[in-house]
């Protein structure tokens, strides 16, 4: 290989051309790309990057590589012809042999993958596989030399970097070098070894000593002459075993010398062992130098001669060579020659002077020049402003610090950390750590747990490890005070090499390639202590990954510390980089006070208490409480006066032109340093609310909601912030952030009220703000914090939070009507008030800044009109060349924020589409900006995330992003072809930062289905956009394309292929429905969701073929229907199934194959029942119920057509009861009637039934009706005929809606005809039940008739007695295990003790009813899942009323009348807050009955004083306290429940 690219690339093929670019590490596609472009030798020398993203569609990366890589083998092609000249074919041969030793150097596979690496990991080591194939066409790196003769100087050398060339006597002073590879002589025997060793030391010795020139021999360096595989001056260095084998070859110049033997001793300095470090080996080398300092006062006037000793292997022993005098000549030592001895006798004098004069110089040398470092210091940690960005993120390397140091650390404190890689085992201990640990919080690990799992996101990686919310302090080198295992111990160098540097290179790439951008973060190594491998190794990662040491910076005390760091880093980035990045000799407490200067030091901060004083928020505590943003009293007081001259204009201006407002808005307008925000009317209305809540009420409970609904961009935000900043003094204020549980959002909330509190019962209320959080979140929250409050026991009536929430809706008005105690509204429309201020204000800014950067300002001031809306995008998109890359970004971004609330891409992923790169990270902003452009300069609000400081951007105002789409696309483009390039746009969609959010809003581009819960104006099928294209465009078939692409781009995502199947379905396409429905189901087989889909399909299948029999009049004999027939039995088929996945699912509930299950059965029945062998001919109808329920009997004009379909019809009886009874039992648990808000998934069932119980009555009469149409009609005004059999009796029970539980309770909801209709329902039941044989179901459905029946008409004289009742309750099964729950339900509210029983009868029914409650609770445990209970709520459907017999029994239906006025959330609210057991009419029905609780437990007394225990159904109405109390008595699916707990007084 590399002998075909040997030859100049212009020369190359297609062919020669992808295997160089297969070397240096390009990807395949790219690779395939050029080929089919036919790039070849000739026009890889005309390529530029542009050429590389525009046509090739790279990546910055990997365009930028190749042309780098390429420049840099044209200019090594160019020395190696330079080369050519002066030395002939030797250095062709060494440039073939560098080359083939780089490229061979990599270990591989046949296939090329590297070896030995899992597969996990080798995208992490890619990029430096890539730097390493590109040795293979560069020059090696230069490496400094040691400093000549100083001692303990702590310096390195790295392998495969070149010394300067062996040099000559230059100045005497400035020692002359020579190399000696000693490759050979290394691994000889000792003798061997030292008589070669002292050889070459002592000849070059006194060719320096006879010259008076300093010099060093270096071995383990590569001489021209020695190996052609290596460049003269290359390091290799040799193994050393024992270093004293070199020390004692000195003694040979006893032996070599005849006379000045002391004189050479003190001229030759004891051999220097440097250490050479391999990234490639762990293999310890050395490079060993000896220096030679002939001082004047020792060689003056003397010559030296000297016998040099050799090894004889004819006579094994070493032998010495005649004496001769050596001089230094060039670059070699050289004997002198006969006829020259009196020459150089005669010049000794000369040269002595010369030696003096250079030494009597080098003392009289000028003072040192002191550099600014101080000011050098704060340059580059500030990036050249007055103060360190609050924005940044810092990264700290560092080692072992000295005591005394840790007392100067209050600039390290004062820094926003990400991490630390600590090499100092005892850092916990007694180091920085410790101290660290004295002020911040810092999550503890170990390399190998800052590694992230190859099945793990890396937003979960980061959720996992707190980053952003602590510092992650990473033991790189072992930790001596912990217990585990061995991968903290600490270890010797080489040892971490082997075990530790792959993740300590994992960890690296991970922060630099995929967690922080460029530009957010600085890295600081800081040297404390001698510098080891690791920590080079750690600096290498750091530049590899970061591509470039413009963020990296260098600060060490210890010029001999900073020796071995400088001579590693210049290789990597060249002596000036080093010397301009670095801070060198800077004390510690110099370091502390120069920095301090800049920073923004964070000042002590305090909260407000109950007594109305304050107290320190210590800054570890608030950090213990990540999940929470704090508000303090003193928020922002530490501003800096340089901060606020050189920003205020910047952040007032930002918050004008759109941005979100920040606490330091307001707190500038608080101090005048700007003018006042204005307060809108909404403002002092939820100030009201706050203030309402705050007043002591006895009825209060602890935690009270306020929700703010506002337009998207009207300020909502602002009036929520501004209530919080008001408030601060007052109450303990704080800002949620929704991406952790409720469950920790609770914890920290409850550790916020009781902070520095002494009593939990006397502590000030916690204002907490939810922004943009859906209801479920809140509820979740909400129950968190009652839960809380009642573990602590905090008395009722005490309010401890206020959670204010801020939700954007499309309404926000309607929402205020629904619950007008509760909400407030923002809108875009100003009321008069607000008019005249937003007038007066817009005059003040106008003044002090250019109209077009206040616009969100402006459009507010105008109320958002649409034709001033109109008439700003026409004038601001004049002159925009629709062709430019920034064009696309601007409809880009308006696509995602008209569709995608709370949009962005982040500014990483606009300068990889707009190919910038930026090389200075202070000018990076500006160059960003200007890249813009005029028009997105105004369009685009720069935001920077609160957490992660990562920047993006998004277009100021979702109504401006609507317009621009509509304009800049015209009648010529459509929103699908944009949604299409977007989505098809690699670069784009590969980037890596801001990867994750960036494939969200893209997904919920697509998938997302517009909430009337979440905002939006209706409730959709599908995303807005596809419905947009389908409807709109009127092009379905875009909306599949673009589908199709999304599914094939988010790996075969089944969600997806789910939207697929359900938009085939909707146009009609079944084959394609089907196929897409099948692929989804393939990779989520257990998904009911999915599951439901696939039967959906063969649903509107099925319908649309009836409707195609019905249009086209097709006569419907039992061959033209089967097709349909068969369909349906599919689709019954896969609602099974998905019944199946939901009943599995422990952690959502699907109700909807059973619902779908019912629906098409009946459909399939009508169709039966329709055909032309069943409607004709007087006995048509009972032929069909026999054909459908009898085993045996077939028709023969059924028998072949419907072959296939017999099983399956013959079913459909039982499998359609048993869905409607599992419906029906399910409503018993958690009746849905009474509404709650739709929940976000991504796969919610196709259906929903808006109104379950009525759908089930109509279902259950339907389903009864096709099974009973014959007798029904006999039965009319007629007595029932005798010759019924159970069954048909059963199916017209069913038709006349008696047939479960629910449809029974029903009739008290719609009460016409409701009596007559059951009391048809009872007549069909046998005259004297106790004597029948019931099955379950009918003796539940005949008590449950009764009793509505009593319920409907008391006065009635068909109603059975209770007793009766009750005796009919004993053909239950005895095991109560084989109970239905409807009958374990029935048991325990007939069997409920009457005061009047004796303590015999009281006994026998409380035995009756704690077996049933025992037994209810394990179903209901079965029945909830893990599903959230407010997600599922326990519905009463009786009261313990003060009647007597069946009187005693009130129906809830009979009391909702006193709330019916209210909203359904406010009407729960009512109900929970107890007010609406205050009415006097639900006084005069109920019965309240004593009790008492103990530990927060409701009990009753039963007889023989045995307790019986009750559920609360609202805990934290339950008091702290043991109390007597009284409460009404509901019973439910769970077992009897107490309601309004009150204490007797």
């Amino acid at each position: 290989m590399a002998d075909e690219l040997e030859q100049s690339p212009k020369g190359w093929t297609e062919s020669q051309v992808s295997d160089w670019l297969r070397l240096i590490g390009v990807k395949k596609q790219y690779i395939e790309k050029l080929y089919e472009e036919e790039v070849d030798g000739q026009i890889l020398l005309s390529l530029n990057e542009d050429f590389l993203k525009s046509k090739i569609g790279m990546k910055s990366g990997p365009a930028h590589l190749i042309i780098q890589t390429r420049d840099e083998l044209i200019n090594s092609k160019k020395k190696s012809q330079d080369k050519k000249k002066t030395s002939g074919k030797r250095t062709q041969l060494e440039q073939e042999n560098i080359d083939t030793k780089s490229v061979q150097c990599l270990p591989s596979t046949s296939e090329g993958t590297p070896a030995q690496i899992p597969e996990k990991d080798q995208a992490v080591v890619k990029d430096r596989q890539t730097a390493q194939e590109r040795n293979a066409f560069t020059s090696k790196e230069d490496s400094r030399l040691r400093p000549f003769d100083q001692e303990a100087i702590n310096f390195i050398y790295v392998k495969h970097r070149v010394l300067q060339p062996e040099s000559g006597a230059f100045d005497l002073i400035s020692p002359c070098h020579e190399f000696k590879s000693l490759a050979v002589a290394a691994e000889l025997d000792r003798t061997r070894l030292q008589a070669k060793f002292a050889k070459e030391v002592l000849k070059f010795a006194t060719g320096c000593m006879n010259i008076r020139s300093n010099g060093t021999i270096h071995f383990g360096v590569m001489d021209s002459k020695e190996d052609t595989k290596h460049v003269h001056g290359e390091i290799i260095g040799i193994p050393v075993q024992e270093k004293d084998i070199y020390v004692d070859a000195l003694d040979y110049i006893e032996r070599s010398f005849s006379s000045a033997k002391e004189h050479v001793r003190q001229c030759v300095r004891p051999p220097r062992f440097i250490e050479v470090m391999d990234h490639e080996s762990t293999e310890k080398r050395y490079v060993v130098e000896v220096d030679i300092v002939p001082s004047i006062s020792i060689v003056k006037n003397k010559v030296y001669k000297v016998r040099l000793p050799n090894f004889k292997e004819s006579s094994n022993q070493v032998e010495f060579e005649k004496e001769t005098i050596l001089r230094r000549v060039g670059s070699k030592t050289e004997p002198v020659i006969d006829k020259d001895i009196s020459d150089f006798h005669e010049r000794v004098k000369d040269r002595d002077a010369q030696r003096e004069e250079a030494e009597n110089n080098l003392l009289l040398g000028g003072p040192d020049y002191c550099p600014d470092l101080g000011r050098k210091l704060k340059m580059l940690m500030t990036c050249g402003k007055k103060f360190i960005e609050k924005g940044k993120w810092f990264i700290l390397v560092t080692n072992k610090f000295n005591p005394e140091d840790l007392c100067n650390l209050d600039w390290l404190l004062n820094m926003t950390m990400f991490c630390v890689f600590d090499f100092d085992p005892e850092s916990k201990v007694s180091g920085l750590c410790s101290k660290y640990l004295q002020h911040h919080v810092a999550n503890i690990h170990s390399l190998q747990s800052y590694r992230k799992p190859g099945d793990m996101s890396i937003e979960e990686f980061m959720r996992h490890l707190h980053l952003f919310d602590q510092t992650s302090w990473i033991f790189c080198h072992g930790r001596s005070d912990f217990k585990g295992n061995d991968d903290v111990s600490p270890c010797d160098e080489m040892t971490w090499i082997k075990t530790k540097m792959t993740v300590l290179r994992e960890s690296v790439s991970l922060i630099c390639k995929e967690i922080l951008p460029k530009g957010t973060f600085q890295v600081i190594f800081l040297l404390t202590s001698p510098v080891e491998k690791p920590l080079l190794h750690t600096f290498n990662e750091f530049f590899t990954d970061m591509e470039g040491h413009e963020d990296i910076i260098c600060i060490c005390e210890s010029q001999q510390n900073f020796q071995k760091w400088q001579s590693f880093a210049e290789g990597s980035c060249g002596t000036e980089t080093v010397n301009n990045s670095s801070v060198v000799g800077m004390k510690m407490s110099h370091i502390n006070a120069t920095l301090q200067q800049i920073q923004s030091v964070n000042a002590r901060k305090h909260l407000p208490v109950f007594v109305k004083g304050t107290c320190l928020l210590e800054t570890h505590e608030e950090e213990k409480m990540y999940s929470l943003e704090i508000l303090t009293v003193d928020h922002c007081d530490e501003t800096s006066q340089d901060f606020i001259d050189e920003e205020k204009e910047n952040i007032d201006q930002q918050f004008y032109h759109g941005g979100r407002i920040n606490w330091l808005n307001l707190w500038l307008a608080e101090h005048q340093y700007v003018g006042e925000v204005i307060e809108r009317d909404a403002y002092q209305e939820v100030s009201n609310s706050v203030n309402d809540s705050l007043k002591s009420n006895a009825d209060q409970t602890p935690v009270n909601s306020i929700n703010i609904f506002h337009h998207p961009g009207s300020g909502g935000s602002t009036v929520a912030r501004q209530v919080l900043w008001n408030n601060r003094k007052g109450l303990r204020c704080a800002v949620v952030n929704p991406s952790y549980s409720a469950a920790v959002v609770a914890q920290h909330a409850v550790e916020l009220r009781e902070y520095e509190e002494k009593d939990p019962q006397r502590c000030l209320t916690v204002l907490l703000l939810i922004e943009d959080s859906d209801k479920e979140y809140l509820d979740d929250l909400r129950n968190e914090l009652e839960f809380a409050t009642n573990t602590k026991r905090i008395r009722y009536g005490t309010l401890c939070f206020i959670l204010l929430s801020c939700r954007r809706s499309h309404d926000p008005e309607k929402r205020c009507k629904e619950s007008p105690l509760q909400n407030v509204s923002v809108t875009h429309k100003l009321s008069d008030q607000e008019k005249r201020q937003f007038a007066k204000k817009r005059k003040v800014l106008e003044a002090q800044y250019e109209h077009e950067f206040i616009l969100t300002f402006v459009l507010m001031s105008k109320g958002f009109d649409k034709k001033y809306v109109q008439q700003f995008v026409k004038h601001l998109l004049q002159g925009l060349d629709s062709r430019s890359l920034v064009t696309s970004l601007i409809l880009y971004v308006a696509l995602l924020n008209t569709y995608v609330q709370n949009s962005f891409i982040s500014q990483s992923h606009c300068q990889a589409l707009l190919a910038l790169t930026i090389h200075l990270e202070r000018f990076r902003q500006h160059e960003f900006e200007k890249s813009l452009g005029d028009q997105a300069k105004l369009v685009f609000l720069h935001l920077r995330d609160d957490k992660t400081h990562i920047e993006s951007i998004r277009i100021i105002h979702p109504l401006i992003a609507k317009e621009i789409l509509q304009q800049l696309l015209g009648d010529q483009q459509t929103q699908s072809n944009l949604a299409m390039n977007l989505l098809c746009n690699s670069v784009l969609f590969e980037h890596r930062f801001g990867r994750v959010e960036y494939l969200s809003f893209l997904r919920a581009l697509l998938i997302r289905r517009s909430r009337i819960s979440k905002g939006d104006t209706y409730d959709s099928f599908f995303s807005p956009l596809i419905e947009h294209v389908c409807e709109n465009e009127k092009s379905p078939d875009k909306a599949i394309q673009l589908l199709t692409e999304a599914f094939e781009r988010f790996n075969n995502d089944p969600f997806f292929a789910q939207q697929l199947a359900r938009l085939h379905y909707t146009y009609e396409k079944f084959e394609e429905a089907k196929y897409w429905a099948e692929t989804a189901a393939k990779q989520l087989p257990n998904n009911s969701y999915i599951l439901d889909t696939k039967g959906q399909v063969y649903r509107k299948w099925f319908q649309a073929k009836c409707k195609a029999i019905e249009n086209d009049k097709v006569q419907k004999t039992p061959q033209n229907i089967a097709d349909a027939v068969e369909t349906a039995l599919k689709a019954l088929d896969c609602f099974q199934e998905c019944e199946k996945a939901a009943e599995a699912d422990m952690e959502n509930s699907n109700s909807s194959g059973f619902f779908s299950e019912v629906e098409v059965g009946c459909s399939l029945l009508k169709l039966v029942s329709s055909s032309e062998v069943f409607a004709n001919g007087a006995n048509g109808h009972s032929e069909c119920m026999k054909y459908l329920s009898t085993p045996e009997y077939i028709p023969e004009e059924v028998q072949d057509a419907w072959g296939p379909f017999h099983d399956g019809l013959k079913k459909l009886n039982k499998t359609m009861q048993d869905a409607l009874e599992w419906i029906s039992e399910d409503l018993s648990y958690f009746q849905t009637d009474i509404g709650f808000d739709g929940e976000e998934t991504p796969e919610r069932p196709e259906e929903k039934i808006s109104h379950p119980l009525k759908w089930l009555a109509k279902k259950s009469s339907e389903y009864g009706k096709y099974f009973s149409e014959t007798y029904f009609t006999e039965l009319q005004g007629k007595s029932i005929p005798t010759n019924l059999t159970p069954f048909q009796k059963r199916m017209i029970i069913y038709h006349l809606g008696g047939g479960n539980m629910t449809s029974i309770l029903f009739n008290l909801t719609d009460q016409k005809d409701a009596v007559p209709l059951l009391e048809t329902i009872l007549s069909l039941y046998p005259s004297n039940p106790k004597m029948s044989k019931f099955g379950q179901r009918d003796i539940v459905n005949y008590i449950m008739a009764h009793l509505t029946l009593n319920c409907l008409s008391p006065t009635i004289k068909n109603v059975a007695s209770l007793t009766d009742l009750q005796d009919l309750c004993h053909q239950f099964p005895k095991d109560k295990r084989k109970c239905l729950p409807s009958g374990l339900f029935l048991l325990t509210l007939l069997f409920w003790p009457e005061d009047h029983d004796t303590d015999k009868e009281k006994e026998t029914k409380y035995e009756i009813v704690q077996a049933a409650v025992d037994h209810l609770k394990k179903d209901y445990l079965i029945k909830m899942k893990d599903i959230p209970q407010r997600k599922r709520r326990l519905y009463t459907h009786f009261f313990l009323g003060s009647g007597n017999g069946l009187d005693k029994f009130v129906h809830k239906r009979k009391f909702e009348s006193v709330t019916k006025m209210f909203s359904v959330s406010e009407k729960r609210m009512k109900w929970f807050r107890g007010e609406a057991w205050k009415k006097p009419e639900i006084a005069t029905m109920l019965n309240r009955v004593s009790g008492w609780t103990e530990d927060g437990v409701v009990y009753l007394e039963g007889p023989r004083k045995k307790k019986f225990n009750i559920l609360a159904l609202h805990v934290p109405s339950v008091p702290h306290s043991n109390e007597n109390i009284t409460f009404y008595l509901g019973f439910t699916f769970r077992g009897p429940v107490a309601c309004n707990i009150i204490v007797k007084q």
